[in-house]
């Protein structure tokens, strides 16, 4: 491109022709910026774009993220009253979705007189990968409904939406239409193996993955973060290991899933090798989600001080993210005095983050600094924040019931309740104390006990006790870490309620069956 811009520079005249080919020409390239500065130019020579230059000018704003010039272009096409084709509407569509504009990108949709394939997948991808799942697969209905056969690209955002939401029996009915109606490309084959995991079916994720014949660096990436979500960190390092035999070369996101796979595995001496041989075998520079990692294993296993070492030793400021994984270690080995300092760092980097100042405000509460509690609280309030409540959902016979503490409207609220007292009382027959600490308020242990007993999980598993039959496999999708209270509570449950229970919260996946759980106790 460097020896066409020479040529550019030297015409005296230059046509709509000659500049659409040098947008376009970026945009192919790669090099989104370059394509925007040559339209910029183009303004400047006194030329619009056609239709075709419109749309490299679109693709480039998303990829670079230039909204506003995005919307600049919009707005003169909307202003010159000029045809905006489906071609041209499509591609602000996926513009404005993929800098997550979604109002925007609606609107542009809404209006559309026709849609095609490409259309519906702009919006419905974007809308699950901004975790907008009810919608993405509201949407994804509604394309059916209007008589089009979604491609890759719709079904993928679809399979993203099941997956987010944890909705199992309406993944199985998508990955059916895929064998009867698609082709089974890596991209949706991959899509399907995460799908299945991340509902909690990793046997099936497994089982798929055993039948993939030619296998990309994408595929093996994502079934090594497979295991690790499920605490088999072990199977994700024979993967990683078997990967390598068959000369696939592991990149950044190979690292990131393997490290994240150790990490819930507690496999500190592996973790540490692993990371060292990133770094100076294959000349990886560690980046967010590597360190992440390698500090929340560490800091997790009680290293704390270790984990706090290496960040000292790196050339780059911890993120946010990074000290997170550091306070988080603190709070759960009483390292309290390391975890002080350390809120104090996430304080001056990120005072308005609600989930931070929450880990924060428990990390003091857990030190009983009730002074340094009512300040972070009065903090969070300043910023209009309030703390994410924990939300637990569960998919009984493909109809998904959401629970919140405290919340009373679901139409069975009385009959969870009561199912929670009978197995309160049971567990405590069989050894059950309620972990009272997990509760960061300065309350009376009556009223302690009572709220950890309606902690979401616990309405869902309750729902879910009463409307299966005898035996079923429950699986609960929650928002939030789950605490250690309802970790030891579920245990008792799975005993005495002879189930599998299985929990995805915001870290990984709980197996509990047997009075035990898959994680060991680690967490």
């Amino acid at each position: 491109m460097d020896d066409a811009v020479k040529v550019l520079d030297r015409m005296r005249k230059r046509d709509r022709v000659t500049w659409s080919t040098m947008v376009t020409g970026f945009v192919n390239a790669g090099q989104p910026v370059q394509a925007i500065e040559m339209y910029m130019r183009m303004r400047e020579d006194g030329l619009e774009g056609d239709e075709v230059v419109i749309v490299g000018v679109m693709q480039a704003c998303a990829a670079t993220g230039h909204v506003r010039m995005g919307a600049s272009v919009h707005g003169y096409l909307l202003r010159h009253a000029m045809r905006m084709d489906v071609v041209i509407s499509t591609s602000l569509v996926d513009m404005y979705a993929k800098n997550g504009l979604f109002d925007q990108a609606r609107r542009v949709f809404e209006l559309m007189p026709h849609r095609n394939d490409v259309s519906w997948s702009a919006l419905i991808s974007q809308l699950a990968q901004y975790g907008n799942a009810d919608e993405a697969l509201g949407l994804f209905r509604q394309m059916q409904v209007s008589g089009f056969q979604p491609n890759s690209g719709p079904v993928v955002g679809a399979l993203l939406a099941c997956s987010d939401l944890g909705l199992l029996k309406l993944g199985k009915s998508i990955h059916g239409f895929i064998l009867r109606s698609l082709e089974l490309d890596r991209m949706v084959g991959t899509a399907v193996i995460d799908m299945y995991s991340k509902c909690g079916s990793l046997a099936s994720a497994q089982m798929l993955f055993d039948k993939v014949v030619s296998r990309d660096l994408i595929s093996w990436n994502v079934m090594i973060a497979c295991f690790g979500a499920h605490g088999r960190g072990r199977d994700a390092l024979s993967l990683f290991q078997e990967m390598k035999k068959n000369k696939e070369r592991p990149d950044h996101a190979t690292f990131a899933s393997l490290l994240s796979a150790l990490s819930h595995s507690g496999l500190v001496e592996e973790g540490k090798f692993w990371f060292d041989c990133m770094v100076n075998d294959y000349g990886i520079e560690p980046a967010e989600k590597h360190l992440v990692s390698i500090v929340d294993l560490l800091a997790r296993s009680g290293l704390v001080e270790e984990a706090n070492d290496l960040l000292a030793s790196m050339h780059t400021r911890p993120t946010i993210s990074i000290l997170v994984a550091l306070l988080s270690g603190c709070l759960n080995n009483k390292k309290l005095e390391l975890g002080e300092s350390t809120a104090e760092k996430i304080l001056e980097l990120q005072p308005g983050d609600v989930g931070v100042l929450a880990l924060v405000s428990n990390l003091y509460a857990a030190a009983k600094n009730w002074d340094k509690v009512r300040e972070v609280r009065k903090l969070m309030k300043d910023h209009g924040s309030k703390k994410v409540p924990g939300c637990s959902s569960i998919e009984i016979r493909g109809a998904l019931h959401t629970f919140v503490m405290e919340d009373q409207s679901h139409p069975q609220h009385r009959q969870i309740l009561r199912m929670i007292s009978k197995l309160d009382s049971e567990m405590r027959k069989i050894g059950y104390v309620p972990k009272t600490e997990f509760v960061y308020h300065d309350l009376e242990e009556g009223v302690k006990e009572q709220l950890l007993s309606r902690h979401s999980e616990r309405l869902a598993i309750a729902f879910g006790l009463l409307n299966t039959s005898p035996g079923t496999r429950l699986v609960v999708i929650k928002n939030l870490r789950v605490c250690g209270d309802c970790h030891d509570a579920i245990k008792y449950m799975s005993k005495i309620a002879d189930r599998e229970i299985v929990v995805r919260d915001a870290k990984r996946f709980h197996h509990f069956k047997d009075g035990a759980c898959s994680c060991g106790d680690y967490w």
